[in-house]
């Protein structure tokens, strides 16, 4: 996920319950003009192994190059692509969710990028551009023949973004009509949540993005429900703010103090979210630029 899933956050992730963690979306021209803001997206910690880098673009050439480069500078365990953010900036260059209206030229970047590496290809699609348009299955046997390893479903389409109810329902129909693991994805918020995912559509595993927004507890708290039937209790307000600032630290240490307290913001707020008499610190926060002002906030919820 775009600004959010970079290596702290990643770390964490693995930390707690994680199975694999994939980076934020990489531009594959980026990583072709050496551009060095993109290559520094490629950071790995080998504490979040095994991870997956995501790249995205609309070139089969420059995309099976770019592959190339992401293996070679980092040997991730996976190569993911992601044919579905449906963000205006990256929909308005032919890339991201747009290829789902030339499943042709989405399957010839999945062959490409295949044949070039030899780490494992996976896909990030949407059920379609929307809803007079929906053409997952046929995306998904597309990308199977191209050689993907799996596939992620987010069953939304492109034009509904994040709003309304993801329809499950076509996570199950993408499983029957695909020979390859199903990564079902979508409204996964809580355990219970994730059982019936698995239990409603079949797929064979499940991608949490949103759900873990300041809340890393939910993949220990998923696996616990699914292994034992067990709901862990969620964490403490001291427990919560503890993870707040430590991930904090540990983007400062990434990015430097400037670059990471004004990219943590939105992290502090989910951290934030439902914690009581909250409101006035979490306004605060989106004005603080400094680490120590950061934590005295926070610590007034205390």
């Amino acid at each position: 996920m775009a600004g959010v899933t970079d290596l702290p956050f990643r770390i964490l992730a693995r930390e707690y319950g994680a199975d694999l963690v994939v980076s934020e979306m990489i531009s594959a021209q980026g990583l072709l003009y050496d551009n060095q803001k993109t290559f520094q997206m490629l950071a790995i910690d080998p504490g979040e192994r095994p991870v997956a880098v995501q790249i995205f673009g609309h070139d089969p050439k420059v995309c099976a190059r770019a592959a190339q480069i992401v293996v070679d500078t980092v040997a991730p365990e996976m190569i993911d692509l992601n044919f579905g953010c449906p963000t205006p900036k990256i929909v308005k260059n032919g890339d991201g969710a747009a290829l789902l209206k030339n499943p042709r030229l989405l399957a010839d970047i999945a062959s490409a990028v295949v044949k070039a590496v030899s780490v494992p290809v996976t896909a990030k699609i949407r059920l379609g551009w929307d809803a007079s348009a929906i053409n997952c299955v046929e995306v998904a046997q597309r990308l199977e023949d191209a050689g993907v390893h799996w596939i992620t479903l987010h069953a939304r389409t492109r034009e509904q973004f994040y709003a309304g109810r993801a329809d499950w329902a076509w996570i199950g129909k993408v499983k029957e009509a695909a020979g390859v693991p199903v990564v079902g994805n979508g409204d996964v918020f809580s355990p219970t949540d994730a059982q019936k995912l698995l239990d409603e559509t079949g797929c064979d595993h499940i991608a949490i993005g949103r759900g873990a927004q300041g809340n890393p507890w939910i993949f220990r708290q998923v696996k616990t429900y699914l292994t034992q039937s067990v709901i862990l209790p969620g964490p403490t307000l001291e427990e919560r703010l503890a993870l707040a600032i430590r991930h904090l630290q540990m983007k400062v240490e990434h990015n430097g103090e400037a670059i990471a307290v004004r990219e943590m913001r939105p992290h502090l707020i989910w951290y934030l979210k439902g914690v009581p008499h909250s409101a006035e610190v979490r306004r605060l926060i989106n004005t603080t630029s400094t680490l120590e002002g950061t934590e005295s906030l926070l610590n007034q919820l205390l």
